[in-house]
């Protein structure tokens, strides 16, 4: 079976019987060996010592006085916020579990990196055994900047960090403690190039052809089905859309901030202007499986899910609007 996504760290957790992410001294450890938290040969004894101590035992109490002992200010800072997150991470039973906390009751300091990287790990834990590249590509849309453009009257979409050569850098300790390749060469995903996904997924380096109709589209949407089945434990069908006329608008997704703004007017009765209607990057009609489990108010009725792309064509997915979005009777699946 090929792997895919090392850099994750999801062969550094443990699964618990319902097959969620379990976290492990081995995880939190990836964390702790950031540059932003390993100390410089200047830091104080303090810093030092903490940071020792808590590679040697990544569980262990720190108290705000130790923290507020540290001398460098942006260290004091960058330790509350991981001690926070770490804290965050061991009173849930599973990675997934803190991940639907966070998006259900507010993120408070938590990093967008931080959510970025639980979005990474958990998809790689629900996509576990897929051997379609288009899935697993259209996946890095939810935890990774998309940019957009229209070549040969395709639509597609690439690694933002990579063409605008701000991947310079490893993206997490562990690309650096595996020694994967970087690259910024960007090739787009096919027939001819597919096998190669495996040797070079943690690079992101291979845009994607959402044009609609495509196979592109497609397998956005099967990863959002996977997604919110592995979540909250919902079963859906979902069908691609090329456009929608004369159809009910009773409830709707925005799978970013710009597809909410478009979603919005459509609610609001507004008719789009050409300008909004280019921005639509990709259109899904949802159905449960189980209609009972739907809120009265859309019984029987489809629910759309918007994606869209901002005037400057950067793609920002937010995957927690299906966390918190659909019009369910119970999103408490996974505690």
């Amino acid at each position: 079976m090929n792997d895919f996504w090392l850099s994750c760290g999801h062969h550094l957790l443990d699964r618990d019987e319902g097959g969620g992410l379990v976290v492990t001294d081995e995880f939190l450890k990836a964390y702790f060996a950031r540059p932003e938290l390993a100390p410089p040969s200047e830091a104080c004894i303090v810093e030092r010592t903490l940071y020792a101590a808590l590679m040697a035992d990544p569980r262990r109490a720190v108290s705000a006085g130790e923290i507020a002992a540290i001398a460098d200010k942006d260290a004091r800072d960058n330790w509350r916020v991981m001690l926070a997150f770490r804290d965050h991470l061991l009173r849930h039973a599973t990675i997934e579990a803190a991940y639907l906390a966070l998006v259900r009751h507010g993120v408070g300091s938590t990093p967008p990196l931080f959510l970025s990287q639980l979005v990474h790990v958990i998809l790689r834990n629900a996509l576990d055994g897929c051997d379609d590249p288009s899935v697993l590509r259209a996946a890095e849309m939810f935890f990774r900047q998309q940019r957009v453009t229209v070549h040969e009257g395709a639509l597609l979409v690439a690694d933002e960090e990579r063409i605008s050569g701000t991947a310079q850098t490893p993206i997490s300790p562990l690309v650096s403690m595996l020694g994967l390749e970087q690259s910024v060469d960007i090739d787009i995903l096919n027939d001819d190039n597919g096998d190669t996904y495996w040797e070079r997924s943690d690079r992101f380096d291979l845009a994607l052809d959402l044009t609609g109709g495509r196979r592109g589209v497609a397998a956005l949407g099967k990863v959002i089905a996977r997604w919110i089945e592995h979540l909250l434990a919902i079963a859906i069908e979902i069908e691609p859309l090329v456009e929608v006329k004369g159809a009910t608008f009773t409830w709707y997704v925005g799978l970013d901030a710009e597809a909410t703004r478009i979603g919005d007017a459509l609610w609001n009765g507004e008719d789009l202007d050409d300008d909004m209607r280019a921005r639509i990057v990709a259109l899904y009609r949802l159905r449960f499986s189980d209609p009972s489990i739907a809120l009265d108010k859309v019984a029987g009725e489809p629910i759309y899910l918007i994606l869209a792309m901002t005037p400057d064509k950067v793609l920002r997915m937010k995957p927690q609007n299906l966390a918190i979005g659909l019009p369910v009777k119970h999103l408490e699946a996974v505690t």
